[in-house]
């Protein structure tokens, strides 16, 4: 095990073990039983390229001994950076059952994300796309690669790969032997306590933390989450999300998908000009979006743009608090059943139930998956509030880890002395037992479900020549939820422009979701009576007549 992992105390691990949840088999043993099951069935389609199970295990345990020939070791680390495609599953699955646990970064990362995660993780590989749009990811992994000393080997999937780089769709080819590499595979299988895969946080404090999904949690996270969305052989999931996120990969996403002979279909964008009329000529069933792509996909729809998909059964929403006037919306315009999920990367999950009354389906954010779920609602003071107050939510079970990795002063903020983890989440038990989000109390900017910390914007923020003073707050928005603003103080003689800090944040390769797009210039931040920002009156300002100075990009 990596030094910089947190295990479950022994005492829990053994009580999870004896209920069933750990099984005590690594995710990647997994692969040939559902290929045994399911052999002939459709596994993934991905625009023209539709793979079996027996294809999809023969392609996973080829690439795996491969990686493994390139000089990869069971126990390394991959920095993983692609898009929704058929090799992210491939290379996914070949990863589990090497013992190389991938660290999923988003397509949106630039270097200034991936060059921190690398060096964090200690990776000895990069995958990424050649290209993606008009950006070059195969220059961006070179250079990640070359400031990262454990980097050994880049792999690039895409039609136009370096001499210095590995291809990794010829990788992805079946094993010439078949049979013997799945011997091979199984011989050096990982243990089921070892580390799956690195999640990435959406953390208030500067860049992701790494969170360590072990096989037998994250086998659980998946198994469970399929079995409350009643998923089977007849689902047909669409990833419409980056697949990265915990979300489309095991809520229950690709992995509850698979294990239950399903179909995975992958589109590269949730542009409902794209996804529903894949949907519709796929049979999708079900699906996870954030409440801006929903929204959409409501309007596309509602405007007579798109039918709505005929075969849909589940719409599973999260990221995002779902306002109840889009939320009651959905099963009208759309068809399918609403599942709001509201969960976090770092274990928890809570689903409202296909068969829960539609007031609680549209107005609540669901209840846990598992009978072992620990929930506290707290106040300040950690103490526990009365039924129906808002409070800070902490919870610990089964699949919800003790701590990240490589983070022991965060650790000790983010995690209670009896293991306990702060979600920063702030709720309220609804009367039929579910939970209600109100809000987080960290400062944290969600933009269309991606959580970006505001103290990281800040920090790069002052590097901008000219700023003096700044804070980074939530501007709320009727697309996204919120975007992100700052308000500046700066030097005298400044002209600081929207464009300018844009151009300078691109310059650090930071991802372009964290951009700023608003900008407001003051004379001096106001303060609260102890002298920190106040944030709340800043909101304030920018939501009144007080933010007609503000610059929108």
């Amino acid at each position: 095990m990596r030094e910089g992992f947190v295990p479950w105390p022994a005492e829990a691990a053994d009580r999870y073990r004896e209920a069933g949840y750990w099984r005590g088999r690594p995710l990647g043993s997994y692969l040939h039983q559902w290929a045994a099951a399911y052999g002939d069935a459709v596994a993934v389609v991905d625009g023209g390229v539709r793979l079996t199970y027996r294809q999809l295990a023969d392609r996973a345990d080829g690439l795996a001994c491969r990686l493994l020939d390139a000089g990869l070791d069971p126990g390394d680390a991959m920095l993983v950076q692609l898009p929704n495609g058929w090799e992210f599953v491939t290379l996914t699955l070949a990863c589990l059952r090497a013992g190389i646990a991938p660290v999923m970064a988003l397509p949106a990362h630039r270097g200034h994300e991936l060059r921190y995660l690398a060096a964090h993780a200690d990776v000895t590989s990069i995958a990424v796309p050649d290209r993606l749009g008009d950006f070059d990811h195969q220059a961006l992994g070179r250079e990640v690669a070359e400031a990262t000393p454990s980097v050994r080997q880049l792999f690039v999937a895409g039609a136009a790969v370096d001499a210095d780089a590995t291809d990794l769709r010829a990788l992805a080819a079946p094993a010439v032997d078949p049979a013997a590499a799945r011997v091979r595979l199984d011989r050096i299988a990982p243990g089921s306590g070892d580390i799956a895969v690195f999640l990435l946080s959406g953390g208030t404090t500067g860049l992701p933390k790494l969170i360590t999904r072990t096989h037998d949690d994250y086998e659980y996270n998946a198994r469970r989450s399929a079995e409350v969305c009643g998923f089977g052989p007849d689902t047909v999931y669409l990833v419409a999300l980056p697949a990265g996120h915990n979300f489309p990969l095991a809520c229950p996403g690709i992995l509850g998908t698979l294990m239950n002979g399903g179909r995975v279909v992958l589109a590269r964008t949730p542009d409902p000009d794209k996804v529903l009329p894949l949907m519709a000529a796929e049979g999708v069933t079900a699906t996870a979006a954030v409440p801006a792509v929903v929204q959409r996909w409501l309007d596309a729809v509602g405007s007579g743009r798109h039918p709505a998909p005929a075969a849909l059964r589940l719409l599973q929403v999260g990221g995002a608090r779902l306002a109840p006037e889009v939320a009651r919306r959905v099963r009208p315009v759309l068809g399918g059943t609403l599942q709001q999920v509201f969960g976090m990367a770092e274990g928890l999950l809570n689903y409202t139930r296909p068969d829960d009354p539609e007031d609680i389906k549209t107005e609540t954010q669901g209840r846990p998956m598992c009978p072992d779920d620990d929930i506290l609602i707290v106040d300040a003071s950690d103490n526990a509030v009365l039924p129906g107050e808002m409070g800070a939510l902490l919870t610990r079970g089964p699949y919800t880890p003790r701590g990240y990795y490589r983070a022991d002063e965060h650790n000790a903020r983010a995690f209670t002395p009896d293991g306990w983890y702060r979600t920063g989440d702030v709720v309220r038990r609804h009367p039929s037992g579910n939970l209600v989000v109100e809000g987080r109390d960290k400062d944290l900017i969600n933009r269309g479900g991606e959580k970006i910390s505001a103290e990281e914007v800040e920090n790069l923020v002052y590097r901008v020549p000219g700023v003096s003073r700044v804070a980074a707050i939530a501007k709320s928005d009727p697309d996204l939820g919120e975007r992100v603003c700052v308000v500046a103080v700066v030097e005298p003689g400044t002209d600081l422009t929207l464009e300018s800090v844009r151009a300078a944040l691109t310059a650090m390769q930071v991802a372009r979701y964290k951009l700023p797009e608003h900008l407001m210039v003051v004379d001096e931040l106001p303060l609260t009576k102890i002298g920190k920002i106040d944030k709340k009156r800043l909101r304030d300002m920018v939501q009144s007549e007080e933010a007609d100075s503000i610059e929108v990009a």
